[in-house]
């Protein structure tokens, strides 16, 4: 299973489409989206747990658990018994199930799994509107609703900001056939003391894994 294709071109499919034209963009949208990014680059590194569903129409139907840590352009992911580690040179994608490793350079064409993906996502062909307060997982979050300015397969993206401590919350993910997809996201932590190998792939922990390089 490619982990990174599962998941950029699932759900960060929207970072895919760039078009600039006839966007309509909240101010107060703009504001939160703009506080949040900036919060996340400030951090050394971020750590967060998430559970990332999926369904049809708007009903969420299986739900996988995950975790994530991030240093600047270095990440680790794990979920669904798969761990994909992004060194910022190369993406190891490691099944343990299977033991089989696939390594590969980023094309340039895929998205990083990242907050960053979502709530930058304005600047890349979407109308942007600021829909009002809800409560989301306990999190009293402002509601902020994402629509392609021209047809790129998405119907519409929902995210949800805690504005309070500029992260996010939620993102919802309507797409044309039907599917949702959905991050939830908890447990926030950042500018933790990581060991220096928490991004570094060591093939001695894998000697009886079969490893392709593409």
């Amino acid at each position: 299973m490619n982990l990174l294709k599962k998941i950029s071109l699932g759900l960060l499919v929207v970072a895919t489409t760039a078009s600039f034209s006839a966007q309509k963009i909240d101010a107060k949208a703009k504001t939160i989206l703009d506080a949040v990014a900036s919060n996340y680059k400030s951090k050394n590194n971020v750590y967060f747990k998430f559970v990332f569903g999926t369904g049809t129409g708007k009903k969420v139907t299986k739900t996988e658990p995950g975790i994530f840590y991030s240093a600047k352009d270095k990440y680790k992911l794990k979920i669904m018994g798969t761990e994909q580690i992004f060194d910022g040179n190369k993406i190891y994608n490691i099944s343990e199930e299977d033991q089989e490793i696939t390594v590969a350079k980023p094309t340039g064409s895929e998205q990083m799994f990242s907050p960053l993906n979502y709530i930058e996502e304005y600047k890349k062909g979407y109308n942007v509107k600021y829909v009002g307060k809800l409560n989301v997982n306990g999190v009293n979050s402002d509601y902020i609703k994402l629509t392609p300015v021209k047809k790129n397969g998405v119907k519409e993206v929902n995210l949800f900001v805690n504005s309070a401590n500029k992260q996010l919350v939620k993102v919802e993910q309507f797409s044309d056939d039907n599917t949702v997809s959905v991050i939830a996201i908890s447990n926030y932590k950042d500018n933790q003391k990581l060991s220096p190998t928490m991004f570094a792939f060591d093939k001695d922990n894998y000697k009886n894994y079969f490893v392709t390089e593409l």
